[in-house]
């Protein structure tokens, strides 16, 4: 057995003959010019570039130019007041009893000034429902901005709730008053995020090193690559096509720092192992930037090339969401991979103080730690871990059996917002649809008999008449079910097909419920389109990365029980914990996204390893132990601090990203305490060498693949 397979260190090599081409002084005066070009380019981007990675004013997906509801918004904007929807001022007493002669004057004389904020001033007369309601319409334009229209609802709740004596009160709701509202829980999202991200990544780093200045260099690396990422985006995504909304940047800080400090945690480990075999620290880091950068490369790419998928989606958010996470992951991998080298080597030895690795330690897999009794034990029965291991996500995937999909609107929030409370007032007296009337668009010639049609559709509560044009008459319809329920999304179903066949109406069915409807057709679309291909991408990479195919496909497979027991379970405790009625419509899309393209990250970080292990002369089954050994507390690290990560999302109150965050948080922390260190192991122990088929690293000679050079037995790639 030779000296470098042993773990015994080999004799400290020069810069000039391993890794460091013309010597330590001249790495060094490379790795200080690469932190100031980056220092310089950031100077630049933050003095020249915009401020963050949004460029559109809207939040939320918007719909393709072929949906129903996209057509009647686009029809709308022939009539005088243009794309318009009301936002319903609902007045009522807190105590519940009945509106007084006093209130109502009082209503009717205020119902005037509410008129004037809106397009028609007109429609602003009080509608009285049972003497305890009264409703005033103030009609809003719908294509304005997230900022114009969330000042123009303000507008509209101050002056509605100016002098009322208790217990009259005002709230609005409708569809420009949840816009704002959803909009409202966006303000300060990004700093929120980053803030409560940034200090996530900071503790949980000063954990992991057990240094008081290591932690450091990755933050601020992964930091500015970040703010990088913003600004690139902001930039590249008008010349693209795309539309990146608040939420979208929100998670590109996310996935960046989670997918940066994992790309820091394999560096800054591989590195510290090098420092035991060597005296010269740039040839250690150039060693250790071999040994990391071919699984980084493969994991970032999958991640990328995941994230690329979005843009077949209908969805422009999905879209915008996709473009901005690859810039992102592109920027993380550039930054880890080439600032963060430098910036670790340039220090020396002292910044891992008081842990600080010398020259002659045994390296992390001949240590003997945790993990490698782990692997031990696994070793002992294979078979019986890999059934296990098997059953117990199979079990939490069963919570799958009873999930429900398709939040209604007043179930979006945390935390109930003024839009809820108002049409949870109105829904006690008049019908829940009635906040959110659907709009029919007609030929005029065929109003009344498209009118007649819909009045009978069952679910429908009220059809009343609106203005008409020379090519189009509206109507508004109120359905009896509350918007983005079941029984409101059949409802319109139902209505579609039967004004549909009303002859030459050409009748379209839209408003805030219908866009609702429509955008849960198009994620369910959306769904069957990027999963197949995503899949297809993971299986690809890994072909190409370990030259296997029985590696892959066992591989994929744990990927896919992992998604849905990660989603059983988190449907658990949603149902349990949180009470959530259902997943919204997107969730499961964009968390099958995040946990297949970032969890296959820790895949890739222990068979690359293995297989570069095998190709160093080792068997299949030692190579595996080896490798969990060397990679499985990095692995660990980086999951927990990547589950933590995501959890970040559920500070803002807004239920879908409370949802994802959950999920792909279980989903990590299973990938990282259970697939990649326990299960995977034992699917490689079981199948030997026939898990490389049709490759056969085992047969490769050391000298024939690749130098031997470290204490770890790898191979440089």
């Amino acid at each position: 057995m030779s000296r470098t397979q042993t773990g015994r260190p080999p004799r400290p090599a020069s810069a000039a003959t391993d890794g460091a081409p013309g010597g330590p002084r001249r790495s060094r005066r490379t790795a200080w010019l690469v932190l100031l070009l980056t220092v310089l380019g950031l100077a630049a981007a933050f003095t020249l570039g915009p401020g963050d990675a949004t460029t559109t004013k809207a939040t939320g997906a918007s719909l393709p130019a072929s949906a129903q509801s996209a057509r009647v918004a686009e029809a709308l904007k022939s009539f005088p007041q243009g794309a318009a929807a009301p936002a319903i001022v609902v007045y009522s007493n807190k105590d519940g009893s009945p509106l007084g002669e006093a209130q109502q004057r009082l209503i009717t004389e205020g119902s005037a000034r509410l008129g004037a904020l809106g397009l028609v001033p007109q429609a602003a007369r009080p509608q009285w429902v049972d003497g305890q309601v009264a409703t005033v319409a103030v009609v809003l334009p719908t294509d304005a901005g997230d900022g114009e229209n969330s000042a123009a609802v303000e507008r509209v709740r101050k002056t509605a709730s100016d002098g009322l004596p208790a217990p009259l009160q005002a709230q609005v709701t409708g569809g420009p008053a949840f816009r704002a509202d959803i909009a409202k829980v966006f303000e300060g999202a990004d700093g929120t995020l980053l803030l409560a991200t940034a200090s996530v990544v900071a503790l949980l780093l000063l954990v992991t090193y057990r240094s008081p200045v290591l932690w450091l260099v990755p933050l601020l690396v992964v930091g500015a690559g970040d703010r990088l990422a913003g600004i690139l985006v902001g930039v590249l995504a008008p010349r693209v096509g795309v539309e990146v909304d608040a939420s979208a940047a929100g998670i590109l800080s996310v996935l960046v720092f989670g997918a940066g400090t994992n790309y820091a945690l394999l560096l800054v480990s591989r590195y510290r192992d090098e420092l035991h075999l060597t005296d010269d620290r740039f040839t250690a880091m150039a060693r250790a930037w071999r040994g990391t950068a071919p699984a980084v490369l493969a994991s970032g790419t999958t991640v990328v090339l995941s994230l690329l998928t979005l843009l077949t989606a209908q969805l422009t958010g999905d879209r915008g969401l996709g473009f901005a996470g690859a810039v992102g992951i592109l920027t993380a991998m550039l930054f880890g991979l080439v600032v963060l080298p430098a910036a670790l080597v340039l220090p020396g030895r002292w910044l891992f103080w008081p842990l600080v690795p010398r020259t002659g330690d045994p390296v992390t897999a001949d240590r003997g730690g945790l993990w490698a009794r782990i692997g031990q034990a696994i070793a002992k029965r294979p078979a019986q871990v890999a059934v296990a291991g098997t059953a117990v996500l199979l079990a939490l995937a069963a919570g799958t059996l009873a999930l429900r999909t398709g939040l209604a609107q007043d179930d979006s929030f945390r935390k109930t917002p003024e839009a809820v409370l108002g049409q949870r007032t109105l829904a006690a007296v008049q019908p829940a649809g009635a906040a959110a009337p659907l709009t029919l668009v007609s030929s005029p010639g065929t109003r009344d008999l498209v009118a007649d049609a819909a009045r009978r559709v069952p679910g429908v509560a009220s059809v009343t008449a609106g203005p008409a044009t020379a090519r189009y008459a509206r109507a508004d319809v109120v359905l009896t079910a509350a918007p983005g329920t079941d029984a409101s999304d059949r409802a319109i179903e139902r209505l579609r097909d039967t004004v549909a066949a009303v002859p030459g109406a050409g009748a379209l069915v839209g408003g805030e419920s219908a866009e609702a409807y429509d955008t849960a057709q198009a994620n369910a679309r959306d769904t069957r389109v990027v999963v197949p291909l995503v899949l297809a991408i993971v299986f690809l990479v890994l072909v190409a990365l370990l030259r296997a195919l029985v590696a892959p496909l066992l591989l994929v497979a744990t990927v896919i029980t992992s998604y849905f027991a990660a989603l059983g379970a988190g449907w658990i405790l949603f149902r349990t914990v949180y009470d959530f009625p259902a997943l919204d419509t997107n969730v499961a899309l964009l968390s099958f996204l995040f946990l297949v393209a970032l969890g296959v990250d820790y895949n890739i970080f222990l068979i690359a390893r293995t297989r570069e292990d095998t190709l160093a002369g080792h068997d299949t089954r030692r190579a595996v132990l080896r490798a969990l050994a060397s990679t499985g507390g990095v692995i660990t690290s980086a999951g927990i601090l990547l589950a933590a990560v995501f959890a970040v999302l559920g500070v803002l109150p807004l239920i879908t990203l409370t949802q994802i965050g959950v999920i792909v948080g279980i989903g990590v922390l299973l990938d990282t305490l259970l697939v990649r260190t326990v299960l995977v192991p034992a699917l490689v122990l079981l199948t030997g060498r026939r898990f490389w088929w049709p490759g056969h690293p085992e047969t490769a000679r050391p000298d024939k693949a690749a130098p031997q050079r470290t204490g770890t037995g790898a191979a440089a790639p």
